[in-house]
């Protein structure tokens, strides 16, 4: 009897171990932004995930044209499960076939902004694009706050602004407010390089695309104020340095960081499962309140201080400018070109 038992354990174990380690076995391509971002997802989001899986999860560090790039390059044998892009490039990624259907439960608990063109990505976290500013250097100058992204061009910033070049998002999203506050927009991008040149070059110290670069600019007293993003601004802020972020009356721009489920994933149920582990409301608020990213589920909860510049509320969620990226991408390599030859001599 006693060998019966044994025997009928040990078939059990061997049961258990070889389901663990089929489980284990599987794992789920992640590729998404380095940085802060990296650390963030390797030391609490992709821990806690592969503990409620048994999956394992392997990061593909890259920015958001390097994604898109690898899954140009893996087109006929996609290695990567997930793809992590901001908006305007998650776009040509839906557009070029790359992403499957994200599951409809996934969007239950989400705000409608957050679902992507025929439900093929799904927001994680959203951005603002406003008037980052050195809220001390203001006070000392007895300059108000800025209100407006035509404040970018008053003669008293001579010298004094940064803003990114277009191949970056945030200056992309200058260029195409300043040519919608000016006639033109997505489908007339002239109006704005035009603004640029006439009327607030003279204004710009350099066009910074590095973040880091550009909070050592504000550190340093060497710019007072720049277009910048709300969770850029809320992790300088949270150094101490004394930075406020504007919602330009005009509206601040919608930057979207998504997700997608890559098309025949190996894995395609450990695919979605992690999209919506990283919309649930635990999850959100890790991005919202180290990363600075908005939160994309209704459900989560944030104290006034962990809020800060996030876009968050009806007041600002609400008024944000959403960009046409159907029009932008397929003319962003033209407008680029105009950009250096034009603006960044």
């Amino acid at each position: 009897m006693k060998k019966m038992l044994l025997a009928t354990s040990i078939m059990a174990l061997t049961a258990m171990t070889s389901v663990s380690a089929m489980s284990e076995e599987k794992t789920v391509y992640l590729a998404a932004y380095g940085g802060s971002t990296e650390t963030l997802f390797k030391e609490v989001i992709i821990p806690k995930w592969e503990k409620k899986s048994g999956a394992k999860v392997v990061y593909v560090s890259g920015n958001s044209t390097d994604t898109l790039a690898k899954l140009r390059a893996q087109e006929a044998a996609q290695e990567i499960d997930i793809a992590f892009i901001d908006d305007g490039p998650m776009t040509q990624a839906i557009q070029f076939g790359y992403c499957d259907t994200v599951k409809e439960d996934t969007y239950a608990s989400l705000y409608g902004s957050a679902r992507l063109k025929d439900s093929k990505a799904v927001g994680i976290g959203v951005i603002a694009t406003g008037l980052a500013y050195n809220a001390e250097m203001f006070a000392k100058n007895g300059w108000d706050a800025p209100t407006s992204w035509l404040d970018l061009a008053d003669p008293k910033f001579k010298g004094k602004i940064a803003i990114p070049p277009i191949t970056n998002g945030y200056g992309l999203h200058a260029l195409i407010v300043a040519a919608k506050l000016n006639g033109g927009g997505e489908a007339n991008i002239e109006p704005g390089l035009k603004f640029f040149e006439e009327k607030l070059d003279d204004n710009v110290l350099v066009y910074e695309p590095s973040s880091g670069k550009m909070s050592e600019l504000f550190q340093n007293g060497e710019i007072a104020m720049s277009v910048w993003g709300s969770g850029r601004l809320k992790s300088l802020a949270d150094t101490g340095f004394p930075g406020e972020f504007s919602y330009p009356k005009e509206g601040a721009v919608n930057l979207l960081i998504a997700a997608c489920p890559v098309v025949n994933s190996d894995v395609p149920e450990l695919a979605q499962d992690f999209l919506k582990f990283m919309v649930s409301p635990e999850m959100q608020k890790h991005f919202a309140t180290e990363k600075g990213w908005g939160p994309v589920n209704k459900n989560v909860e944030l104290t006034k201080d962990q809020i800060g510049a996030l876009p968050v509320g009806p007041d600002r969620v609400d008024t944000l400018i959403n960009i046409d990226y159907t029009l932008v991408n397929p003319a962003r390599g033209e407008w680029t070109k105009k950009w250096t030859r034009r603006i960044e001599r």
